[in-house]
């Protein structure tokens, strides 16, 4: 939360005008028009943003105030600022949970509860979306900790959270200076 407080105007301008539209579509396409999404660190709130322009019924929250306060400038929308295990909603609420690039922060320990308390949030047979660099391990860069995961360890942290694996997929990071670099995809249906 610290580095995204001191760097959200960088972090902003880097990636509120980034093209997501290959991503968002495994997503979208499993919605229904009007579908209730959950955007669970929206960052920039770029996402929020498409999927309300979209038609969507759409609820965001971030755990950087920096953040927040950007997000709700430049989108309009009242995102909330929690946690992930601070964020409280009514069971079943959301058709559609969108986690893109930020459950990465989370240690690979606490990914399992973390998973579990959104997941209540999901109804039954809702998809939740969720992305990591790609790989085995947990590494601290720049400030922050990220949490890299594959097939097998993306697996491993839904365990127990009511959630399984649909479809998972790689793809190339979107930012020009970031070429190389991979993500994992998942697309994940609450049981």
């Amino acid at each position: 939360m610290n580095y995204y407080d001191h760097n959200a105007d960088q972090f902003f301008s880097e990636t509120f005008t980034l093209d997501m539209t290959e991503i968002y579509a495994p997503f979208l396409a499993r919605l229904q028009p009007g579908s209730r999404i959950l955007d669970a660190g929206c960052g920039s709130g770029r996402d929020a943003l498409v999927f309300k322009q979209r038609g969507f019924d759409v609820i965001s929250f971030d755990s950087s105030p920096e953040l927040v306060a950007l997000a709700r400038k430049n989108t309009g929308l009242d995102v909330q600022c929690s946690t992930f295990l601070d964020f409280q909603e009514k069971p079943d609420s959301f058709n559609g949970t969108w986690a893109c690039a930020s459950l990465l922060h989370i240690p690979f320990q606490q990914l399992p509860e973390v998973f579990a308390h959104l997941a209540k949030f999901l109804s039954p047979g809702g998809m939740f979306y969720c992305s990591f660099k790609y790989g085995d391990d947990e590494v601290k860069r720049g400030g922050r900790h990220f949490t890299n995961l594959n097939e097998k360890l993306l697996a491993d942290a839904i365990t127990g959270s009511g959630l399984q694996i649909d479809t998972t997929w790689q793809t190339e990071d979107r930012r020009p200076e970031r070429a190389g670099e991979f993500w994992l995809n998942g697309l994940l249906v609450k049981c």
